[in-house]
């Protein structure tokens, strides 16, 4: 039993969101006895010619499957931060509401932090800047050397914290369901 549970908390799979609107991360982590592997990051972006609807959809759909694809454990997004710009704020909530809908949805726990914590957490600093925090996460995570944008950094950023964080259960597939 104790070792099943071991290698059940080794594994522990992270669906890892950097929420936007036009663009946003997405990418899966994973430790692997006690490691944390990057399995995938992408960066999605909606078509600015569709209604505000269709974009949403969209950012549901891509989510939903790679939720059905990788069978993560549990999501992790950052919470939403103030912006300068008001329209802004509000499409990128929405879009936080489809993602954290997706999560509920599929069964998922939904981990959420701030970018503080986040930074505190890959880089020890809480004013790192973004070059500092990508810098961190290519030395803590094996990746290829495919070109990625800040958007899948900040996610696999995400995905980090929540691993070197977050205590799981065996109850519902690892992490406790919502």
């Amino acid at each position: 039993m104790c070792r099943k549970l071991s290698q059940m908390l080794n594994n522990m799979r992270i669906l890892a969101i950097d929420p936007g609107y036009d663009r946003l991360g997405i990418a899966v982590l994973e430790k692997q006895k006690g490691v944390e592997v990057a399995l995938f990051s992408a960066c999605v972006t909606t078509d600015k010619k569709q209604t505000a609807g269709e974009r949403l959809w969209h950012i549901g759909e891509e989510i939903r499957n790679a939720i059905v694809k990788w069978k993560p454990s549990a999501l992790a997004t950052e919470t939403l931060f103030l912006f300068s710009n008001q329209k802004t704020a509000f499409r990128v909530a929405e879009a936080r509401g489809v993602i954290l809908y997706e999560a509920a949805r599929a069964g998922l726990r939904a981990f959420e932090y701030t970018p503080l914590q986040i930074k505190i957490a890959v880089t020890g600093y809480g004013r790192s800047d973004k070059r500092q925090v990508t810098d961190m996460v290519r030395k803590l995570v094996s990746l290829s050397s495919k070109k990625r944008l800040d958007d899948e950094y900040d996610a696999l950023a995400i995905g980090l914290t929540c691993l070197a964080t977050e205590k799981f259960s065996t109850s519902t597939n690892v992490a406790n369901k919502i």
